[in-house]
């Protein structure tokens, strides 16, 4: 396993990581997922994501059981907060500083550890004075319960004003979780430039744009039984964008590109983002043991120039690369 920097902070991640979204707690039973993270500590995956939302709180359950004897100084676990958790009132979600305090003390609970490695603001929150939320990520980071900071989904102009004030209250802002893949390329224009300047790393997730840059949703033909598209408890919603049949042809136009490199389609996607500028790690789930050793191969693998510039030209305008698509909910409905 390939280890990095996080950004040009001193904690080193390993160049993959594992997340457990839309798996552990929710898609697959218990005893999977712990077979899928015993799976990733044996291929050296030492870096592990999860939020407090996953599953409604249950993800970070069952990846804190899975972890249980493991080496704490051994491993980087990483969790967020924001989105609604329990029974999603008023104060359940978002960043103030009464969600913050109480998210991470019910995460570190689940997790079943002292401390999280780095703590991430899951989205940016338009309700809440940014100083309030900075503040409250200081008194966490000084309380001891996180030794990082990082954000998931921020513009480049949001990532640069909560870095301005992580500085201020001297404490380590050291990364970005975008959606990143070939199909996805949103922080190209201005997120990476601002990240890069910064000093902070990306931690992408959905490097195989949730399943589609495998090649099993083929053209003209229903999903396979099974697969997150016929997922209707939040994975189709996901994939949905993807499935369109100019998209899915382009798909299987890249698989010989994948055989003249000896990959996988999914290890060529995944290898793909992690050549990119500022990429510390990419985040892989599973829901069977083998495919985490599917796309560990894809650790180390470095993607010539003439192939990086095959890729573009067969997906061309099937590339999504707007930056104005990083957004975060303007406003949240809190009904009755």
């Amino acid at each position: 396993m390939e280890i990095r920097n996080l950004g040009r902070s001193g904690l080193k991640i390993s160049a993959i990581s594992y997340g457990n979204w839309l798996t552990h707690g929710s898609q697959v039973e218990e005893d999977a997922a712990l077979a899928c993270v015993r799976q990733a500590l044996d291929e050296g995956i030492t870096t592990f994501d999860t939020a407090d939302v996953y599953a409604n709180t249950k993800a970070e359950s069952v990846l804190g059981k899975a972890l249980a004897g493991e080496r704490r100084e051994g491993l980087e676990i990483f969790t967020k907060v924001y989105w609604p958790t329990g029974p999603g009132k008023h104060n359940d979600h978002g960043l103030s500083r009464k969600h913050i305090m109480e998210s991470i003390d019910g995460s570190l609970e689940r997790l079943g550890t002292d401390y999280v490695d780095l703590y991430q603001a899951h989205r940016y929150d338009h309700e809440t004075p940014l100083e309030e939320t900075m503040e409250a990520f200081a008194d966490v980071v000084r309380s001891g319960k996180a030794l990082y900071i990082g954000v998931s989904e921020w513009t480049a102009e949001q990532i640069r004003a909560g870095h301005a004030l992580a500085r201020e209250l001297k404490i380590p802002f050291v990364s970005n979780q975008p959606q990143y893949n070939m199909l996805w390329r949103v922080i190209e224009a201005e997120v990476v430039p601002a990240s890069e300047e910064l000093g902070i790393g990306q931690i992408v997730w959905s490097p195989i744009a949730q399943g589609v840059l495998t090649g099993k949703y083929l053209p003209g033909q229903p999903p396979p039984a099974g697969s997150r598209a016929t997922d209707q408890a939040g994975g189709a919603d996901f994939v949905g964008r993807w499935l369109r049949d100019d998209i899915l042809s382009k798909v299987q136009a890249l698989k010989p590109l994948a055989e003249q490199a000896g990959l996988s389609l999914a290890q060529l996607a995944v290898a793909w983002v992690l050549q990119n500028p500022g990429v510390s790690s990419a985040i892989i789930g599973a829901s069977r043991p083998e495919q985490v050793t599917e796309n560990v191969k894809a650790a180390g693998v470095k993607l010539e120039a003439d192939l990086m510039k095959a890729i573009d030209d067969v997906l061309g305008d099937s590339v999504e690369r707007d930056p104005g698509k990083t957004v975060s909910p303007p406003k949240r409905d809190f009904g009755n």
